[in-house]
């Protein structure tokens, strides 16, 4: 089996992890997460798009069919309940985690204004306020914005513009709180992660990314970052290391603990092809989820689907 990390962050690499069904295929896994169960949600832009599996990879449901055309974030929240964004629909479900929706923000297929800043235009994820229970989604495709709503879903206020300064959004891929309430965005095409306090006002900024994607804070403890780094490989360097796509693990301060793969793109065990969300159970194993079709299998001669899920357990 194949090992990666060092030290205490060290993980064996679980290949074929999640049993799907006779007929069902991903196409490709674009979000990851985990009930206080342990189960794991799969979100991705085949026909199923919420995929559940339990912790051993044994398939449980399937729900979501026809309603997402295509998937991006998840977020899990208290009470049993997950957000769901969808970035070719331009909106953010808040469901039940067996798939009944509670409230829609957005209006299915009509995207606001491009750089507007009004929602939502190709929105991307979803954060919570660990107090509060408000909570913000990142609206970066389509546009340059954080935005803020109750948690009922009124808008409360949104910052944000394009541009590479402190404040400014190229890509606002992901979004994620820790324990304290701060709001930790990643700025993909800005290569960095911006971290605000509750209000918008920037506090820092951690750089030396690779086009960061997936963002996931584990809150238990002394707080672990997970970060899915797409990769700046192109042309004549793809075939270097040091430059993704690649797990990052830090600490909320921004201190690098370990780096996952770092190698150049490929589908053997302990390589990745474009993280894309990531998430960690109770035990600290980490899911990634993929975006394999659009990043790679898609230019393939013939395209074919390609890996984009896999299950890192953690050592000891």
């Amino acid at each position: 089996m194949v090992a990666l990390g060092t030290a205490k962050y060290t993980y064996d690499v679980l290949e074929n992890w999640g049993k799907l069904p006779d007929g069902y295929s991903y196409k490709e896994c674009a979000a990851v997460g985990v009930d206080s169960n342990d189960n794991v949600y799969v979100f991705n832009r085949g026909e199923h798009p919420v995929i559940v599996f339990d912790r051993e990879g044994n398939f449980l449901r399937s729900w979501g069919e026809g309603t997402y055309p295509r998937a991006h974030g998840i977020t899990m929240a208290p009470g049993d309940t997950i957000f769901l964004t969808d970035d070719g629909d331009h909106t953010v479900r808040k469901c039940t985690l067996d798939g009944k929706e509670l409230f829609k923000l957005g209006i299915s297929g009509t995207p606001a204004p491009f750089m507007s800043g009004n929602p939502f235009n190709r929105c991307t994820h979803v954060a919570l306020d660990p107090d509060t229970g408000e909570f913000y989604v990142s609206d970066g495709y389509g546009n340059a914005r954080v935005h803020k709503y109750t948690p009922d879903g009124k808008l409360l206020f949104s910052w944000g513009e394009s541009g590479t300064g402190e404040g400014q959004f190229n890509i606002a891929h992901n979004i994620a709180t820790d324990k304290d309430g701060w709001v930790y965005v990643a700025d993909r095409e800005n290569q960095r992660i911006q971290v605000f306090d509750k209000t918008g006002k920037f506090e820092t900024q951690w750089k030396n990314m690779a086009r960061p994607c997936g963002l996931f804070i584990d809150t238990i403890g002394d707080q672990t970052v997970y970060v899915g780094e797409l990769g700046v490989a192109i042309g004549p360097n793809s075939k270097a290391n040091g430059l993704g796509p690649r797990i990052t693990i830090m600490d909320v301060a921004g201190n690098t603990l370990a780096k996952l793969g770092d190698v150049p793109e490929g589908e053997e065990p302990g390589t990745f092809i474009a993280p894309h969300g990531v998430c960690a159970d109770s035990r600290g194993d980490i899911y990634v989820a993929e975006v394999s079709w659009t990043h790679t299998g898609s230019n393939l001669t013939p395209p074919r689907e390609v890996r984009s899920l896999q299950k890192l357990v953690r050592q000891g």
